[in-house]
Parts: structure tokens; sequence; C-alpha cells
């Protein structure tokens, strides 16, 4: 199976100068376009110390200057790598358009103030689930999960104040390059990468 892409020339004379401002340019026209279900959904890889790695898709929360943020049970499996070994790849496959960005970083944990607010914004039932789940434990049944959400539901109505876990909460990823892939036809894509140097960016070409 293959698709040849047919796509507009992606150079460097039409790349911000800025890698943020570039992704959140590519973000509208995605969002807008509505060809992609759940634009935010990136592949989050994460990797053990002895470099084991494992991948699983995740909603992009919040993006800007410092980095991209998600958040997640401390204590699942990408909660705990990430605390033993903080590098990360986050994937963003936006196919309809033919298009890919790559970010490679290092993640931290976000103020505690910070998740506090946001988890206030998730529905009532976001905010039972982020309690039920034991996120990545192994558990005996489904019958389990919906026990134990159900005795939640029931001492937390809706409208009752909830507070965010303690196990629960945010990362920042923050980026040491961001590769905007755009595919093009007989494999000739674009792909452009900024580098970080310091306060700068440096901006490269990939052979494709």
């Amino acid at each position: 199976m293959r698709e040849q892409y047919r796509s507009e020339a992606f150079t460097e004379d039409t790349l911000a100068a800025d890698p943020m401002h570039q992704f959140a340019h590519w973000f509208r026209q995605i969002a807008a376009g509505g060809m992609v279900y759940e634009p935010n959904a990136m592949v989050v890889s994460t990797a053990t110390p002895e470099g084991r790695p494992s991948s699983r898709t995740v909603l992009l929360k919040k993006y800007d200057a410092r980095g991209f943020v998600f958040f997640t049970n401390y204590s699942s499996r990408k909660g705990r790598e990430l605390d033993a070994n903080p590098y990360v790849s986050l994937l963003f496959p936006w196919h309809p358009l033919a298009r890919q960005v790559v970010v490679t970083g290092a993640a931290a944990r976000i103020a505690r103030e910070e998740t506090v607010a946001y988890f206030r914004t998730r529905p009532h039932g976001s905010q039972l689930g982020a309690w039920a789940s034991e996120q990545s434990a192994v558990i005996g049944s489904r019958q389990e999960l919906i026990d134990r959400y159900e005795e939640l539901a029931a001492r937390y109505p809706e409208g009752e104040h909830i507070p965010a876990p303690p196990q629960w909460g945010g990362f920042r990823v923050v980026p040491e390059t961001i590769e905007f892939w755009q595919g093009h036809e007989n494999r000739l894509h674009d792909r452009l990468r900024y580098v970080r140097e310091g306060d700068d960016w440096r901006v490269e070409r990939l052979s494709p």
C-alpha cells in the first residue's frame, strides 16, 4: 500500500524563525481543516535507563515558548520512565495533509499549581477517571475499574469539588529539536529540522 503525496513545496524561505511559531501555524491549519481526528493527539515515546522503549498516544494539552505539556498518572509506565530517564520523543502524525512533526527533548514535571488549575477544567467524568485508574497497573477485571469509578461517583456527585490526585499531573517537554516533515511525490519529501543552540535555533534540511 502506497500513496503519492502531492503538496506545495516546503522551503526554508517559508519557515518561521521560531519553531513554536511554525508549529502553531501548522496546528491551526490542521485544526481548522477538520481532516484530522483529534489533531492534538501525539505519540509519546519514552525509554528506561537501559534503553528499552515504549510508545503510546497522548493528548497535547498546551504548548507555548516553554514547550509541550501533557498530563498523566506519574506512576504509569511513561511517568516512571520519564522520572528515571527524561529524554522523550513526540510525534504528531497528520497523515491527511501528508505532514508530521517530530519533537525530541527532555521532560520535567510541571508546577503543582499548573496541574491543579488544569484539573479543575476537566469534565467531571474525567476527574473521576483520574482517581479511579491506577494507570498501567495490572487489574483483575474491567469490573474492578467500574466499581472503583462508581464508588468515587457516589462520593463526588456532579458539582462536588474533586481534588487533583497527588499521583497525577503534567509533564512539559522542552524541545531540543523539532522536525517538520512535508510529504511529496516520488519520496522527495521536505524535512526541515530546528536544532536548539542556546537561546537560538539553527535550521537544517534532512534528506528524505
